[in-house]
């Protein structure tokens, strides 16, 4: 099997290179990234509990799918792929905004990220795979800001960057 790669950018989303993907977090790289968030019919966000044997961050909560594109592949393309891949479920995917940032774990390795944020929507159980995700649930939008308040180490660094980040964007924007 191949090392799975990253796709380097500048600030502008503009492609400068490859690198594999342990590296790129090991230099703390700018590189792509996307967010998946599945709402359901109750406006709750799907979240998923980190399977306890990754690498970094595991059994800690974060929305409902993230990773890295392909290269070739579109944004929505690698959000639909992760998510079959992660959850066992494929929906619509909307891509809702970019940022950049930067997080650096406990472990010496650092995400930083021109992430593109993704929605969704589906009312089903999902068929979850055990390699990637340990648990799931639904959990509504303000119960999720009010818990990373008071627990915020049960999430994983990105997952409470991109929330506020994605909180913003429901303020400003009717979806």
């Amino acid at each position: 099997m191949t090392e799975e790669k990253v796709i380097l950018v500048n600030e502008k989303d503009e492609v400068i290179g490859l690198m594999p993907k342990l590296e790129a977090h090991e230099k703390a790289v700018l590189h792509r990234a996307f967010s998946v968030f599945v709402l359901n019919s109750k406006n709750e966000i799907m979240l998923q509990q980190r399977a306890h044997h990754k690498y970094h961050s595991p059994l800690l909560w974060t929305n409902t799918c993230c990773s890295h594109q392909r290269e070739d592949e579109t944004n929505i393309q690698a959000g639909t792929r992760r998510l079959q891949e992660e959850m066992g479920f494929v929906t619509q995917l909307k891509e809702l905004f970019h940022f950049i940032y930067k997080a650096p774990f406990d472990n010496g390795l650092t995400e930083h990220e021109l992430d593109h944020v993704m929605i969704g929507y589906y009312n089903e159980e999902p068929i979850i795979n055990n390699d990637e995700v340990e648990s799931w649930k639904w959990m509504s939008i303000e119960n999720i800001k009010k818990d990373m308040n008071l627990n915020p180490d049960i999430y994983t660094v990105w997952f409470k960057i991109i929330f506020d980040e994605f909180y913003h964007y429901l303020e400003d924007h009717k979806l």
